[in-house]
């Protein structure tokens, strides 16, 4: 007896990168120390160069033990201290010295640098609030315009993706850094719709040339978990 030939089935489509393709884990840096007008920190090419708070270290070291399960081929900070100690416990586990991407540094916030943005926006300054009504960092006085950061955003994750075909990245970056990455690749109406992204928090972009494809915003399960 003659039995139908089965019949063909699709399964749900599952993502993976396409060959070329480079993985980005975009890291917000730790807890940086609390700002004091009356104790300034130290600059870096006009911007504030704070150390990490006590939070910070720990928010470090939860990074270092998720990410160390995963397969990483190289390690990217800032030209920022906060983002290199913070890269620090996944840099020893895996045995990988950190690479600098200038590009990848916080925006520049004029002279609101330096400890003035987080009193202002704490107090309600009506600059802070027409700069998230108005979705600008370049409301600030002397602040860098808007274009220039997205366009130097750019250039750095694509130097990183050309870098590193078929590999995997953790960058170890800035709240304002991962905002845009992501407003690009999703193409956001809105150019502040991923700000926000938690202390310690893990992003996850795929860069397959002019392709940017946002697969995870603020991945923050192993700040929640125990460290044993």
């Amino acid at each position: 007896m003659s039995t139908p030939e089965q019949e063909a089935e699709y399964r749900q489509h599952r993502f993976s990168p396409p060959p070329g393709a480079t993985e980005i884990f975009l890291v917000r840096h730790g807890e940086s120390m609390p700002q004091r007008l009356s104790a300034p920190f130290d600059l870096v090419d006009g911007q504030a160069d704070p150390d990490l708070a006590p939070e910070g270290r720990d928010h470090a070291m939860r990074v270092g033990e998720r990410l160390a399960g995963e397969r990483v081929d190289a390690l990217y900070v800032t030209t920022l201290r906060r983002t290199a100690q913070t890269a620090a416990p996944l840099a020893e586990k895996l045995g990988l010295t950190p690479q600098v991407e200038p590009d990848l540094r916080e925006i520049f916030l004029g002279e609101w640098e330096n400890g003035l943005f987080r009193k202002n926006t704490a107090e309600g300054h009506p600059l802070a609030r027409q700069l998230w009504r108005e979705q600008r960092w370049d409301v600030l006085p002397g602040a860098e315009s808007d274009e220039a950061f997205g366009r130097r955003v750019r250039a750095g994750i694509t130097r990183i993706a050309a870098a590193h075909p078929d590999q995997r990245v953790a960058v170890f970056t800035h709240g304002g850094v991962i905002g845009e990455v992501l407003a690009q690749a999703s193409r956001a109406l809105e150019r502040f719709a991923f700000l926000g992204a938690d202390n310690g928090s893990v992003s996850h972009v795929v860069v397959h040339g002019d392709a940017w494809v946002v697969r995870r915003f603020n991945d923050t399960a192993h700040l929640a978990a125990r460290l044993g």
